[in-house]
């Protein structure tokens, strides 16, 4: 995949947005995967649950986000575990990221694309996957409960224009423009 970015991608990102120095076309900095643990405070076999799938996923110990303030009111303390994360960079990164692509999402039932509208005003882009399922590495006779997650690609482009068109030519399946987007 990276290899692809170099040869093809670069060339065509260059002629389109009219860059004059190579280092300005935009590129994938890195992918982040969270997990959010509502249940944790609830059940102890959540987190670890949970921290295994990731680390399944990504190949990549994640890491534990703790609380940092009590809420009475959610029966929350400081210090409590409340979600997972992994950032993904270098071959790792490009290695999910061609996973994801080509196997992950055409595994999603009744899927016609991702949205094209999930981006941060900064080329950066973000979608939320239902269940853990969807990926080969996780085997659904061991999942104990279904659990969703964010993922974010973290692109060096400007603008939403520059990050959809670099996650188009790495092979993003973005919905039409007329066609409405199913939820993953």
């Amino acid at each position: 995949m990276k290899q692809m970015y170099r040869d093809n991608v670069v060339e065509v990102l260059t002629r389109e947005f009219g860059y004059k120095n190579p280092m300005q076309v935009p590129q994938i900095e890195k992918i982040k995967l969270n997990i959010g643990l509502g249940e944790a405070l609830d059940s102890n076999s959540a987190v670890g649950s949970a921290v295994g799938d990731l680390q399944k996923i990504t190949g990549q110990k994640p890491t534990e986000n703790r609380a940092k303030v009590s809420i009475a009111n959610f029966k929350l303390r400081e210090g409590s575990v409340i979600g997972t994360s992994v950032t993904l960079r270098g071959t790792r990164m490009w290695q999910f990221y061609d996973r994801f692509v080509n196997i992950t999402l055409p595994r999603v039932r009744d899927f016609r694309g991702i949205s094209r509208t999930a981006f941060d005003g900064r080329g950066n882009y973000s979608l939320g996957m239902r269940d853990q399922s969807t990926f080969p590495e996780i085997d659904y006779n061991e999942i104990d409960r279904m659990r969703g997650m964010q993922i974010t690609f973290v692109t060096t482009a400007r603008t939403d224009e520059e990050g959809r068109r670099l996650l188009e030519l790495l092979g993003m399946p973005f919905a039409r423009v007329d066609e409405p987007v199913g939820a993953l």
